[in-house]
């Protein structure tokens, strides 16, 4: 059952953060195995309760936005400390291990736009860790597009202002005008939205004219630290799916927050130093 709701939530977007026992020294009110799911709106299963729960439980919460996965052991006896372990106000007198689980998506990821980028880009992005919602107002369009976690038909700012945008999240505005890219994102900044990364499909020109409008508009201290525009790495190629790649390539480097683009080789070794006098 447990692994039942699990998949459930992951289904619906949903990131879990799973705790289960893995060790365990004398005495303990919960045997290695037992499992608490921990969401992000509350938690099932157990892991023997009182402080114990209530500990891993708090942790847990902390994860959806740190990630990852790692073990934490617990020492069950108030009367004794321990340098290596945290001791928690419990009778029980033994040891438990806990190993912290986050299942989910790494990233959220809003594409505005279902045309040839958007197609593209979904998927290259869904061979990785990314949930991915899809906006356009066309129904034909949204109707043939694959690959998508949610695909919603809708006026592009309107869902802005109906649904609003995860914390932290992606968001890619590649719609088939220019007026719809400028009001989604006068629409994110309009409601202070703190995103990740925002891209704009855009060349040099219509980017100036965007800023330009921006700046006599809205206001002159917008914060456009998270705006990538024109969207994408340099890395050569004008076809969709090469656009695609360009900023998959950007949005992980954003991820997993790399300040130095370099070609893994001049990370480590020229293999032709070898052949040098």
């Amino acid at each position: 059952m447990i692994y039942e709701e699990i998949a459930d939530h992951l289904r619906r977007g949903i990131p879990v953060v799973v705790v289960s026992v893995v060790e365990k020294h004398g005495e303990s009110p919960v045997d290695v195995g037992k499992k608490m799911v921990v969401t992000p709106d509350g938690a099932f299963g157990t892991v023997g309760g009182g402080a114990l729960e209530y500990e891993a439980r708090e942790l847990a919460k902390t994860m959806f936005n740190s990630r990852g996965s790692f073990t934490r052991t617990y020492l069950l006896d108030e009367g004794r400390v321990h340098d290596d372990t945290e001791t928690l106000p419990m009778a029980c007198g033994g040891k438990v291990t806990l190993f912290f689980e986050y299942i989910g998506p790494r990233e959220y990821v809003y594409v505005f736009g279902a045309g040839h980028v958007g197609q593209a880009l979904v998927k290259v992005l869904k061979t990785m860790s990314y949930h991915v919602t899809v906006i356009d107002e066309r129904d034909a369009v949204a109707a043939e597009f694959e690959g998508a976690d949610h695909v919603f038909v809708a006026p592009f700012a309107d869902f802005i202002r109906d649904h609003g945008l995860k914390e932290d999240s992606f968001v890619i505005v590649c719609t088939p005008s220019h007026k719809h890219d400028y009001n989604v994102l006068h629409a994110v900044i309009e409601q202070g939205i703190s995103l990740k990364y925002i891209g704009m499909l855009c060349s040099p020109k219509k980017l100036a004219e965007y800023l330009d409008k921006t700046k006599s508009e809205l206001a002159t201290d917008v914060n456009l630290k998270q705006f990538y525009a024109p969207v994408g790495l340099d890395l050569g190629g004008g076809s969709p799916a090469e656009i695609a790649v360009s900023i998959a390539a950007e949005m992980q480097l954003v991820s997993y927050q790399k300040t130095d683009l370099r070609h893994m080789r001049e990370r480590n070794h020229d293999p032709y130093r070898y052949w040098e006098d």
